[in-house]
Order: C-alpha cells, then sequence, then structure tokens
C-alpha cells in the first residue's frame, strides 16, 4: 500500500512529537542514572514535597507558553525552542528579527521555515560559543572577573532586548505603550520581580497585550 506524503507541517509535528519525548526522557533519565552510577538517590518524600510545592506553578507556565510562543515561532520554531531552551533570551529574539527581515509572518509557510532556520543556527552558534567558552574558561577568567569588565557583563541582556525594543516599539508605538508601562511598574514597585521570574513575565505581558490591542481594534484606534 502507498504511503500517503506528509504535507510540511504534517511532518514537523510528527518528527516534533518524536524528538520531543526522546529529549524529555533523556532529561528525565539523566538525574536517574547519575543517582545509579554514585548511589545518591534522593529521598522520595522530600523530592515530593518538593514537586508539589514547585511543580504546579512550572505546569502553569508551561501551558501558557505554548499559547504564547506557538503564534510566534510557529510550530517548527516552537518544537525546536523548546527542546534547545532559552526562548524569550535568545531563541524568540532570533526568530522575530529573521521573520521581520524575510517579510514573512510566522502563520505562514515561509514563515515557519524561516523561524526553524533562524532558531536552529542560533541553536548551533549557541553550543560552539559554549564549547570555546568551556575550552577557554580558565584562561579568561582573570580578564572575565575583571572590576572593570563587569559592568560591561552586566548590560549584555539590557542592551540587547534595549536594542530588540526599539525597533518594534517604533513600528507599534500605539499598542507598546501599555505593555511597556505595565512591566516598568511591576518590576520597579514589586521587589519580588527579578531576572529569574522573566520567563514567567513574557506570557503575562504576551496575554495583556492581546487583550489590549483586542480593546483598541474595538474602538478603532489600531
Amino acid at each position: 500500500m502507498k504511503k500517503k506524503n506528509l504535507s510540511y507541517i504534517d511532518s514537523v509535528h510528527r518528527d516534533g512529537r518524536i524528538w520531543g519525548i526522546i529529549v524529555g526522557g533523556v532529561i528525565i533519565a539523566f538525574p536517574i542514572v547519575l543517582s545509579i552510577i554514585f548511589g545518591a538517590f534522593p529521598n522520595l518524600s522530600i523530592l515530593a514535597k518538593g514537586l508539589l510545592a514547585t511543580a504546579p506553578m512550572y505546569w502553569a507556565v508551561g501551558i501558557i507558553e505554548i499559547f504564547t510562543y506557538v503564534p510566534m515561532l510557529g510550530a517548527g520554531g516552537t518544537y525546536l525552542s523548546f527542546v534547545t531552551g532559552n526562548i524569550s533570551n535568545l531563541k524568540l529574539p532570533c526568530a522575530i528579527d529573521a521573520m521581520e527581515r524575510a517579510n514573512v509572518k510566522s502563520n505562514s509557510e515561509e514563515g515557519e521555515v524561516i523561524s526553524t532556520i533562524s532558531i536552529a543556527i542560533s541553536s548551533i552558534v549557541t553550543t560552539l560559543i559554549i564549547i570555546v567558552g568551556v575550552i577557554c574558561i580558565v584562561p579568561l577568567t582573570p580578564v572575565l572577573e575583571s572590576p572593570v569588565l563587569e559592568p560591561a557583563f552586566d548590560m549584555i541582556l539590557p542592551a540587547l532586548f534595549g536594542g530588540l525594543a526599539v525597533v518594534f516599539i517604533s513600528k507599534n508605538l500605539k499598542l507598546s505603550i501599555a505593555p511597556v508601562v505595565l512591566m516598568l511598574a511591576l518590576f520597579i514597585f514589586v521587589p519580588a520581580l527579578n531576572a529569574s521570574t522573566v520567563g514567567i513575565m513574557v506570557p503575562v505581558g504576551v496575554i495583556f497585550t492581546v487583550i489590549v490591542a483586542r480593546i483598541l481594534y474595538k474602538k478603532g484606534i489600531l
């Protein structure tokens, strides 16, 4: 019997599910294998209490991120970025910038391809940089820990997102005001929010922006 040829998007979902399950299995197997090798097993009751306190938050964030990132990254980009990680700091800016330069939308087949390629390349480049960093970390440690350079390293991510923000805010000025004001207010007046909460605040900002965009559109402002 002749096999039915899968469309591009169907093949993306097929391969994405397969590799997602494989990677998930590897991630779960890693601590188990280490525990077996070194004979160091965690106390199951303490582990269960820890998971009970933290897992629900990550489940909620994971569900929100799916609805947040899929429209922006496309199916292929989402599968790949979820496997390789560092979405909000690296994969999302790379994909959005690549699609912007190619003048394509994420919900088109062209956008799917561009997004997936950009995320794949960023993953490869990141891996190569990490390899170089691991090799050079010892000789470069005195330089990297220099008090003169420390302020510059603290500003790398703000500089990256500042540059991206100027581009996108200038193109969507009316829509950008509300989410920018909200995020500034939250991070200024809520001390508990810090760099570690960025992954949670990105979906919050996206949902808020969508709601504001809907309201502005209904009022004829956009």
